[in-house]
């Protein structure tokens, strides 16, 4: 937390997602204990204790998509992997570099890494997935797999 002066007086500042965040885990934690079977029947486990990046996930017939707003990053600095049934999402932000002559009135941009990680059903297939990035916005599409045939065989009478 940190603080505005003004007319003298000093005044707490929270930032919003310092706020929010135990929120969005609460409303998660509730969801999940309540719709336990819930990421078996779309195939990723959309909630986890990192809140960042943001995303939504949704649902096809064929795929499961995700997308995540990560503005101020460029794409080199960006990495996705799939290990273990776990696709993880890794980057880093570089901050504005400082005026070393300048006073620094308020400071919000900064130096700082992320990791999200989602958990992947067995319905998927994360040996193809397809990933984009353009202005800001990672879409990440995750084919399903075909339900195995069950296998006929047919056997000869003798």
């Amino acid at each position: 937390m940190s603080l505005i002066v003004k007319n003298g007086l000093q005044f707490p500042t929270i930032s919003r997602d310092n706020f929010l965040t135990p929120f969005d885990k609460m409303f998660d934690s509730m969801f999940e204990s309540n719709f336990p079977d819930f990421m078996n029947e779309v195939g990723v486990k959309p909630f986890s204790t990192s809140a960042y990046p943001r995303v939504n996930v949704y649902e096809y017939e064929d795929k499961v998509t995700v997308v995540a707003e990560i503005p101020g990053i460029s794409k080199d600095n960006l990495t996705i992997d799939v290990e273990d049934g776990t696709l993880t999402i890794k980057g880093s932000k570089h901050g504005f570099e400082e005026d070393p002559n300048a006073t620094v009135i308020r400071k919000e941009l900064k130096h700082s890494a992320f990791e999200r990680k989602f958990t992947l059903g067995e319905s998927l297939d994360g040996d193809k997935i397809q990933a984009n990035f353009k202005d800001g916005l990672l879409s990440i599409k995750i084919p399903k797999l075909e339900p195995e045939k069950p296998k006929r065989t047919f056997v000869k009478i003798s």
